[in-house]
């Protein structure tokens, strides 16, 4: 049976709802809105009510941290709690994301982050700073002792996986013979995961960033059908698999950056030529439109979008 057609609009141009970093979490962006005016009372309740939910604390303080002028409001929250680990936190993210835009100390956001870590040493959510810090800095020594420390205390954490795709797809292979050493990484990643992880879809993720890096080197063209990227032997397993999983697993709401990987599987499936799977995902994902992997391909992400949900809407 054919989906009905969604109810959402993203502009005839693909200039309509811009991507949020914050996805669907109300809660957050109302934090982050606030935080930008001055008012950190609204991040503090959040981040403490997140708690051990690493991989939603995470995701919760680096879009905080984003937020204008978050380095001076932490700065404020940690003169007023200075024990408080959250504050920390946020002042050693935002210190990061200053840093990541040329606009601070690399040192001192080092400085920063290592007081968060003593701060709450189980928090794996410090590393995830520390790690970021290293990709922009591109010190791989750091990058993989950043990393170890962070799986020690988070062993599946979702955004710390998906960097590491990220920065292992950019690596030149060992051999033209062998299989890239991402999808090795991912497809391990995946097994070792438990049952109900969303690493499931780390392998689909991988094969995503793998196109990405061919096209910005021009090994391959930028469409996606013209290559047989996502037709080819390996794609059609991973992407199996990752849907198999979200059926089973992914069908309810729940991990705070599984928007990320229904629009990664939605694209997958889309250009696999599964028309109806690819409708059933694209309903799921409503307005939430990610720039990866939609812009991989050199095109605006809202139109790449767009245009390939309405197509598997039949609306085309």
């Amino acid at each position: 049976m054919t989906p009905p057609p969604p109810s959402f609009k993203l502009g005839r141009r693909g200039q309509g709802r811009a991507t949020d970093p914050a996805l669907d979490d109300a809660a957050l962006a109302a934090a982050r809105d606030a935080l930008s005016r001055g008012r950190w009372a609204e991040a503090r309740t959040l981040l403490i009510a997140t708690h051990d939910d690493w991989d939603r604390r995470g995701h919760r303080v680096l879009v905080l941290a984003h937020a204008p002028g978050a380095l001076t409001w932490a700065h404020e929250w940690r003169l007023t709690e200075p024990d408080s680990p959250e504050a920390a936190l946020l002042f050693g993210c935002a210190a990061v994301v200053r840093a990541m835009r040329g606009k601070g100390s690399p040192d001192r956001a080092e400085t920063a982050v290592a007081a968060a870590q003593r701060a709450a040493p189980r928090d794996p959510t410090p590393w995830l700073a520390r790690l970021l810090l290293a990709h922009h800095r591109d010190a791989p020594d750091a990058f993989r002792d950043a990393f170890d420390a962070l799986r020690e205390r988070h062993p599946d954490h979702h955004q710390a996986h998906h960097l590491v795709t990220t920065r292992l797809a950019a690596a030149s292979p060992p051999s033209p013979h062998v299989a890239h050493p991402v999808y090795d990484f991912a497809r391990e990643a995946a097994e070792r995961a438990p049952a109900d992880s969303p690493l499931a879809l780390l392998p689909v993720v991988a094969h995503a960033e793998r196109f990405r890096v061919l096209v910005g080197a021009g090994e391959v063209p930028p469409d996606p059908a013209a290559t047989g990227h996502w037709t080819s032997r390996r794609a059609r397993t991973a992407v199996r698999g990752a849907f198999d999983w979200w059926l089973e697993w992914g069908t309810e709401e729940g991990h705070p950056r599984r928007l990320i990987d229904l629009n990664h599987l939605a694209y997958a499936k889309y250009h696999e030529g599964r028309m109806a799977e690819a409708a059933a995902l694209f309903q799921r994902i409503g307005p939430h439109v990610t720039p990866a992997p939609w812009s991989f391909s050199g095109d605006d992400p809202h139109t790449a979008f767009r245009t390939a949900r309405d197509h598997a809407f039949g609306l085309t």
